[in-house]
């Protein structure tokens, strides 16, 4: 070890470290370090989360409504609003926000959502309409049947039903397709929210109207 004398104090000897130390400290004040400090990059948005409302839904005249897309391996809701005209029936509303949904879903999620990490399963082209003869009064026939849907794009057009004016209000809709396939009651659980793609959305048959 390199070992340096005091001046002033013959005969004691200190390391070199330790004179450095003290030339460090006979300054005025105490000095920055110069020792290099890595704490990462800044932070970037936190993942499925927006800094600013939803541009789709701002300033636009409608139904409020949320959708569900996909963020990492869930669900997120995010604000929406679906046009519905004035003095439209019960009956037709439902098919008419039904479709509004659908759209919203299909459509490619704002920049702000992207950056997020927002995406969706739901393909263009999808539609909706309302019940035939014998089907239950809720029920909502999808243009692709609702097992023809990938496990994301079914969670999501379940949730998001579900969830709106185009379900019952009880967490579930009744969904059937182009066939003649009856009608099925789907249900929006926690576990179809946080595990989609493991987890379809539970369902049962249900009577005829």
């Amino acid at each position: 070890m390199t070992v340096r004398r005091l001046p002033g104090l013959p005969g004691l000897a200190v390391p070199a470290a330790l004179t450095a130390l003290l030339a460090l400290l006979s300054g005025c004040g105490i000095r920055a370090t110069e020792v290099p400090t890595d704490y990462g990059p800044a932070p970037s948005r936190v993942r499925c989360s927006l800094a600013e409302p939803n541009a789709a839904a701002d300033g636009a005249s409608g139904v409020p409504a949320q959708v569900f897309l996909l963020c990492g391996s869930s669900l997120v809701a995010v604000d929406r609003t679906v046009p519905v005209p004035e003095g439209t029936s019960d009956s037709g509303r439902r098919a008419l926000v039904a479709q509004g949904l659908l759209d919203q879903l299909t459509a490619s999620p704002s920049p702000a959502e992207k950056e997020a990490g927002y995406t969706t399963d739901v393909r263009r082209g999808l539609a909706v309409a309302g019940p035939r003869s014998g089907d239950p009064d809720d029920t909502l026939r999808l243009s692709t049947a609702p097992g023809d849907l990938t496990s994301y794009a079914l969670a999501q057009v379940v949730c998001t039903f579900s969830d709106s004016a185009a379900g019952e209000g009880d967490g579930s809709v009744v969904l059937a397709g182009p066939g003649d396939a009856p009608a099925r009651r789907y249900a929006c659980t926690d576990d179809v929210r946080t595990r989609p793609g493991s987890n379809e959305p539970p369902s049962a048959e249900v009577d005829e109207g």
